[in-house]
């Protein structure tokens, strides 16, 4: 037996690809299916199973693309209600995968249906996949269905955790699909790379904290934000989704990029946010191509708004697209690359300043700066610049009429949100500064708050 880690940082999740022999199973596969092709490819094994442990909240599956242009069965929880051909898996129900079985085992709690699949070798289990269930530390959060579900989901999940843990021998691996900076998982993750089931017995919330109850208030003391976009990629995964294309978008000239931000289209500057800063077409929105692109554009852009991107090369342009369909954006409305000067002729450029927490020491003796907090109520919560206005990222277009007069120094906790909002602000004819500083150094030069909640 192999098992092949395929890892994408930037939504915070793994798919994995079991081997035996000549024959593969894929579990979780997110939308590039490539990446698993080509560790097919290289073992020279047929893929024989596709295997979801739920229908995902954070991204589109790459699963039924994979599953029909492999030939290969497509296993999902009996009781998921999808458009398309499937095999229905009820708990207990096995899978020969080479010399393996794998067997599914009903764990709900981060959907109603979750599956489990547990892998047993010569009649001992030696791996379990377990999705959203049983994570690193945590389990996967149980509120993404509906607020009317979420506690009867919570308690399932405490108790699904437990039955892996009471049905499966202590050396059993460990590997969850969410836990590795997923919005998906209830809280931080342990931070470790690998993990069994007996690690899991002294370290995970579910089986550390012994009464239902307390484990109910303290898995739903600690659920944070997450993207708005999740909402919409069930229902995606339950329709079916297309299948990928990542062929060049439609070329976009100078006088169609205006006219699609004067139409209030969202015409996205994938270059730093220094360069950014710098200077930059009036209207464009700054999101930086890197491993948070698409979780902070599926969280800030209003769903179904056509979006176009610009940058200095091809490449950017490209990065950015394969990102977007992860969170099910699958086309970009056009695309120009070549940098600022050759998309932005004949348009109004605009810059702003960039700065560092031991700046806004200075700046704030200064009549009519306002300082502007991005980050989640819990990382407010945590700490603050005191005096600081705060609206998360994800709330700020909404709410842009409640921020006071004044030139607005915005942070977050790395610069990265800071720079969309600042871009979000300009946009909104505000006058802004970007502090492009890491958090732990605000504690150096101002005054921090708590909450006295």
């Amino acid at each position: 037996m192999e098992i092949i880690t395929i890892e994408t940082p930037a939504l915070g999740d793994r798919s994995y690809v079991l081997v035996s022999g000549d024959e593969a199973a894929v579990i979780d596969p997110q939308r590039h299916i490539d990446r698993v092709e080509a560790v097919l490819a290289r073992r020279g094994v047929r893929l024989s199973h596709v295997f979801e442990t739920h229908l995902h909240n954070d991204y589109v599956t790459g699963g039924l693309e994979l599953a029909r242009r492999a030939g290969a069965a497509y296993v999902l929880a009996a009781d998921d209600d999808v458009a398309y051909d499937h095999i229905g898996a009820c708990d207990g129900d096995e899978f020969t995968v080479g010399d393996l079985v794998v067997r599914a085992a009903h764990t709900p709690g981060h959907t109603p249906t979750h599956l489990s699949y547990v892998v047993v070798e010569d009649g001992q289990p030696v791996a379990a996949f377990t999705g959203g269930s049983m994570l690193f530390g945590t389990v996967g959060r149980t509120d993404l269905i509906s607020a009317e579900a979420t506690e009867d989901l919570t308690r399932a999940q405490f108790q699904s955790v437990r039955r892996l843990s009471d049905e499966l021998p202590g050396e059993v691996e460990v590997h969850p699909t969410h836990g590795f900076g997923s919005f998906c998982s209830s809280a931080s993750s342990s931070g470790s790379e690998a993990s069994t089931i007996g690690h899991e017995r002294q370290s995970n919330l579910a089986l550390t904290i012994d009464d239902e109850d307390a484990f109910v208030e303290k898995l739903l003391s600690g659920l944070i934000a997450y993207p708005r976009y999740h909402a919409h990629m069930a229902p995606i995964n339950r329709a079916g989704p297309a299948d990928v294309d990542l062929s060049a978008p439609e070329p976009v000239d100078p006088v169609e990029i205006r006219r699609r931000i004067h139409a209030g289209e969202w015409v996205v500057d994938l270059r730093t946010r220094t360069a950014f800063a710098r200077g930059h077409l009036a209207g464009t929105v700054n999101l930086e191509v890197g491993d948070s692109f698409a979780t902070y554009l599926g969280w800030v852009l209003r769903w179904g708004t056509p979006v176009t991107l610009v940058g200095d090369t091809a490449e950017q342009v490209a990065e950015g697209q394969r990102q977007m369909v992860r969170i099910g954006i699958d086309r970009p409305a056009g695309a120009a690359d070549g940098g600022i000067d050759a998309w932005s002729t004949g348009g109004e450029l605009r810059s702003y300043r960039t700065a560092t927490f031991a700046e806004l020491v200075d700046a704030r003796d200064e009549d009519g700066v306002v300082v502007l907090d991005v980050r989640r109520d819990d990382e407010w919560a945590e700490g603050r610049i005191g005096g600081a206005v705060h609206i998360p990222l994800h709330d700020l277009e909404a709410r842009i009429d409640e921020i006071p007069d004044g030139e607005l120094w915005v942070h977050c906790a790395s610069g990265y949100r800071a720079s969309i909002a600042a871009s979000l602000l300009d946009r909104a004819g505000r006058a802004v500064v970007v502090i492009d500083d890491e958090w732990a150094a605000a504690a150096k030069h101002v005054t921090l708050g708590v909450s006295s909640a």
